[in-house]
């Protein structure tokens, strides 16, 4: 990286937002399994995420302090008697990304959760992952994120993953007053006092979604993970402007009226990367030298390793969350205080929408921890999570450019990812209409046996979770008037999707202002770390 004279006149050092000037450097950015060193046009707005919150000075004291002091409940402890029928209800893999160090906070809360109900004659304990239509946690995913001495107490047969297609495994409570099913497993609906234990990576995780979807099945999921749900949500980020949480809320509250449900929520700070790889997470004028070179060095070793040796050397680098509040009891009370803590961590705000929006689309999203960022998961990261970033005013204009950086490679993981395969190269070629898709062949792939068997038997998500991914791109894909590719490495890719490619990120550039006028204004928004836009 050239070097860059003083910092005074190119950024305000307590600003997240700096403007392009002649001279700014320039910027490292995600793509895929790499990285590219861009420079951008003069007046182009990049968003950088706020610095990491402090965590708590101790685990575990939040913990107890706040299943001791919950928000509209009795304390833990009173609700626990002797011979009860006690499940805890655990937030999986997909969440936080990448997987934190160790200890997990799932297992801090777990073991003081447990030893409680050890102290209060409570023996009846299983433990169920709440991986609704998810692909299973594998033995050594699900002993990590517990630790060894829970996973040998309690596994196989007290420790497990939710099956959705468990004939016998599922119980259906009476519908909402939206004629809305709401199924949920069997030894949760059977239990005395379920404790739902939860990972609050963003805004839209936790609250009524974690029961009303992470331990229910295709029947009651459909009525929320459908196109016209996403098309009727400004933000899946923003309670307030989503019809995805207004149907969780509604299946929540019906959970809540027939079972005793104890939530304890965590947040964490967005401290992503450790070193060697803390630079990532810096403005790039707060580089040093030696940040420079760690970083012309990484990009180097990446882009010469076979990008299936890139990819494990990435998913091998734990995040060093901190923890920033805990929080435990009812659902809706203690969400809420859940929420206040994120959005503090997460929301920078910004004045006015831009005509072109660039999203760097790094290696990982939340259906491929351990293995591939297939298209799907491309798109679904760049119109789907990327673009829902914001308290429900999009960064990009209706009608704008969204350019997305990433490979674009047809690549795809036949076990944990089957049914994707399928659906990119039979349906996509017949049409990418949401509602089409929905209606001709949601069903089909739902109850195809050969996928059902895979997502029980093995480690495959559900054969319907590629129409999920689709449809979750849907508010962003009705709203930008182009997307391009940046960096795309193939044509077919970005034709399935609808999507127009260049090569560079100038060229793309250059396309969208001839789509938008030469002087249409351009933000970059620096994800990962993670940042949400409060767009004014």
């Amino acid at each position: 990286m050239r070097p860059f004279k003083t910092l005074q006149k190119l950024y305000d050092e307590e600003s997240q937002v700096v403007i392009t000037e002649k001279g700014s450097p320039p910027r490292a950015l995600f793509y895929g399994e790499g990285f590219l060193q861009e420079d951008l046009p003069v007046g182009t707005r990049v968003i950088f995420p706020r610095p990491p919150m402090a965590g708590v000075p101790n685990v575990k004291a939040a913990i107890r302090w706040a299943i001791n002091h919950p928000e509209g409940m009795d304390p833990l402890h009173a609700l626990l008697k002797p011979g009860m029928r006690l499940t805890c209800v655990i937030d999986d893999i997909s969440v936080p990304l990448p997987p934190m160090v160790t200890p997990d906070v799932r297992q801090s809360i777990l073991e003081v959760v447990l030893e409680l109900a050890a102290d209060s004659g409570v023996d009846d304990v299983h433990l169920v992952i709440a991986n609704a239509l998810h692909r299973r946690m594998t033995e050594g995913e699900m002993k990590r994120m517990v630790g060894q001495k829970i996973y040998d107490a309690y596994y196989p047969d007290r420790y497990y993953n939710h099956d959705a297609e468990d004939p016998d495994g599922i119980v259906a409570l009476e519908r909402t007053g939206h004629g809305e099913e709401v199924s949920v497993n069997r030894r949760v609906a059977e239990s005395d006092l379920i404790v739902y234990v939860n990972v609050n990576f963003v805004p839209m995780n936790g609250g009524h979604k974690s029961m009303g979807t992470g331990v229910s099945n295709y029947k009651s999921l459909r009525h929320h993970h459908n196109p016209k749900t996403i098309r009727e949500s400004e933000s899946y980020m923003e309670p307030k402007s989503s019809a995805l949480y207004r149907s969780n809320e509604r299946i929540g509250r019906n959970i809540d009226k027939h079972l005793k449900v104890f939530h304890i929520e965590t947040t964490l700070n967005n401290r992503m990367f450790s070193a060697p790889t803390d630079f990532l997470a810096k403005k790039e004028e707060d580089y040093t030298e030696a940040d420079r070179l760690k970083f012309q060095a990484m990009r180097y070793t990446l882009s010469k390793l076979p990008r299936a040796a890139a990819r494990k050397v990435l998913n091998a680098i734990p995040a060093p969350y901190d923890v920033t509040g805990v929080y435990a009891g009812a659902t809706e009370p203690t969400h809420a205080k859940t929420l206040e803590t994120s959005w503090k961590q997460y929301v920078v705000p910004v004045e006015g929408q831009s005509d072109i929006v660039i999203f760097p689309i790094p290696f990982i999203s939340p259906y491929s921890v351990n293995s591939i960022l297939n298209p799907l998961l491309v798109q679904v990261m760049g119109l789907g999570y990327f673009f829902n970033l914001n308290r429900g005013v999009p960064l990009v204009k209706k009608g704008g450019v969204l350019i997305l950086l990433h490979p674009a490679y047809d690549e795809f993981d036949p076990e944990h990812h089957p049914s994707y395969i399928e659906f990119f190269h039979r349906l996509l070629p017949e049409t990418r209409d949401s509602m089409k898709l929905e209606h001709k062949y949601e069903k089909e792939f739902a109850e195809n046996p050969s996928y059902v068997h895979l997502y029980r038997k093995n480690n495959a998500y559900h054969g319907v979770h590629p129409f999920y991914m689709w449809y979750w791109g849907e508010n962003g894909r009705q709203h930008v008037g182009k997307v391009i590719v940046a960096g795309a490495e193939n044509n077919h890719v970005p034709a399935l999707m609808g999507w127009d490619r260049t090569d560079t990120l100038t060229e793309a550039i250059e396309e969208a202002r001839g789509f938008m006028g030469r002087s249409a204004t351009i933000s970059l928004l620096r994800v990962a770390p993670t940042v949400m836009v409060d767009v004014k």
